[in-house]
């Protein structure tokens, strides 16, 4: 039975949303279309009918998770907040629902270009988020930088130790205490913004 038009973009983006935490968990590599497919409850003949191949829906996927991480951020008044929540066991624990940065540098890196440029949109949009949480100086831009480069390498080294490992832990711990110490005096909601709008 044809179905609408409607219904075909709604089961697309089901798509895109399954493939968003998937990727995140396993890799681009890590899953099959036909396991992704089967796991977002469609058959393996639809996914031409929607993308033209992996890596399109792998670009679209990962767009997906930055905005996801877009709106999360948007809902952190503060850089202390921003940063604890982001260094979290938690979130350690949580690849496929929190940022895809941090999921999957490693293999972006030997992506072709057209998913370099959503990771980098997506990184730069996590810098300017950053940057607006800090005091309006020269160097806003900058230690906007350092922060995200602290946080995201800090994730990165975590998940590559064992779960009992103590020295993940320490980096997370120490990642988050230098985080707080630039967020000092920039403990305040967003410039422009109405405060808290709830959490992820």
């Amino acid at each position: 039975m044809r179905i609408s038009e409607n219904q075909a973009q709604k089961n697309r983006q089901k798509v895109v949303a399954k493939a968003s935490r998937l990727f995140r968990e396993g890799g681009f590599d890590g899953i099959s279309v036909n396991d992704l497919m089967k796991a977002a409850g469609f058959t393996h003949g639809g996914f031409y009918n929607h993308f033209e191949s992996k890596g399109a829906l792998a670009g679209e996927a990962l767009d997906y998770a930055f905005r996801q991480m877009d709106g999360v951020r948007e809902r952190m008044p503060t850089l202390d907040e921003f940063a604890t929540s982001y260094l979290s066991e938690e979130a350690r624990n949580a690849p496929g629902s929190t940022c895809p940065a941090a999921a999957l540098a490693g293999e972006v890196a030997r992506q072709p270009d057209a998913i370099k440029s959503v990771f980098a949109d997506g990184v730069e949009r996590m810098i300017s988020s950053v940057e607006n949480l800090l005091p309006k100086t020269p160097s806003g831009r900058a230690e906007a930088v350092d922060v995200v480069c602290r946080m995201l390498g800090a994730m990165v080294l975590a998940r590559a130790m064992p779960a009992s490992s103590s020295l993940g832990r320490e980096l997370l711990t120490t990642a988050t205490e230098r985080c707080r110490k630039s967020a000092v005096s920039s403990n305040r909601p967003r410039r422009g913004g109405s405060g808290p709008r709830g959490q992820d």
